[in-house]
C-alpha cells in the first residue's frame, strides 16, 4: 500500500478545504517546495498534488508552484486540477509529472482519457469525486446524475493506470475514510483504486491493511498530516511492516 501525502495548492500555497469548499481553505504552507521536501524527508514514496485553481478554471493555475516542488523532490508525483487536453497532459509529463489525475474531463471527454491512456501507458489516473454517490465535477461544484461505479466501469478497457476514489463527504473532515464505498468501486473495477477523503488518524492506516483491502493500491492523506493528528513514522512503519515477508 501506498500513502499518498497531498499538497493542494491555492494561490500558490498549501491549503485544506472542508468538504471541496474553497471558502474554507486552511493555509498550512507558503512554500510548497519545502513542503513536498518534507515529506519526501519523513520518507514517503509518492507525492499527490492538486491544483485547486485549476480544477475551477479549467486550466492549471498554480505551475509556478507545482514547477517549484518538482524542482526540489527526487520521488515520483501525481497532480490533478485543470487538466482538460493533451496539451496540458503532455506538457506536465515531459517537466517531470509521473501520473496525470483526469477528474472533470473524464465525465465531460471520456475520450480524452482513453487517448492519453494510449499515448503515455501507466500514466494516466482517473479521478472520481464523489457525493452520496454521485460524481461531481468543476471543482466539486457541481454534482452529475452519473454513479461513481459507472463512471469507473466506463474506462475498464482504457488502460488506465489508477481511479482515486474521494468521498466529498468527508474530505477535511478528519471522519475517517469512507472504506465501504472505496471498497465496493473496488470489488466492481479491476483498475487499482485509491482511497481519498477523511484519513484522520493511525486506525485508517490499519484499516486499510487489513485483508480485504490489499486489492486497494493506497490511501491519500491531507489534513491529518498538517494538523500531526497522523504520525509520519508511525504510519509509514506500519506499512513497511506489512509489506516485510513473514
Amino acid at each position: 500500500m501506498i500513502l499518498f501525502p497531498a499538497i493542494d495548492l491555492k494561490d500558490g500555497r498549501c491549503v485544506r478545504l472542508v468538504q471541496g469548499d474553497m471558502a474554507k481553505a486552511t493555509v498550512f504552507n507558503d512554500d510548497p517546495a519545502a513542503q513536498a521536501q518534507a515529506f519526501e524527508a519523513q520518507g514517503f514514496e509518492y507525492l499527490h498534488i492538486v491544483d485547486l485553481d485549476g480544477a475551477f478554471a479549467g486550466k492549471p493555475m498554480n505551475a509556478r508552484a507545482v514547477e517549484s516542488i518538482l524542482a526540489e523532490i527526487h520521488i515520483p508525483a501525481q497532480l490533478g486540477g485543470g487538466v482538460r487536453d493533451l496539451a496540458t497532459i503532455d506538457g506536465w509529463l515531459g517537466k517531470g509529472v509521473s501520473r496525470i489525475v483526469i477528474g472533470t474531463a473524464a465525465v465531460r471527454d471520456p475520450e480524452l482519457v482513453r487517448r492519453a491512456a494510449r499515448l503515455f501507458p501507466g500514466r494516466i489516473a482517473v479521478g472520481i469525486d464523489a457525493r452520496d454517490g454521485l460524481v461531481a465535477v468543476e471543482g466539486w461544484a457541481e454534482v452529475s446524475t452519473l454513479a461513481a461505479v459507472e463512471l469507473g466501469k466506463r474506462f475498464e478497457d482504457a488502460g488506465v493506470a489508477a481511479v482515486i476514489y474521494t468521498d466529498i463527504a468527508r474530505d477535511g473532515l478528519l471522519r475517517g475514510l469512507n472504506v465501504e464505498a472505496t471498497l465496493a468501486l473496488a470489488e466492481a473495477l479491476t483498475i487499482p483504486v485509491i482511497a481519498s477523503g477523511g484519513l484522520a488518524s493511525l486506525a485508517d492506516v490499519e484499516r486499510l491493511l487489513k485483508p480485504d483491502c490489499a486489492k486497494l493500491e493506497g490511501a491519500i492523506t491531507g489534513r491529518a498530516l498538517y494538523d500531526g493528528r497522523l504520525d509520519p513514522a508511525q504510519a509509514l512503519d506500519l506499512i513497511r511492516l506489512a509489506k516485510a515477508p513473514a
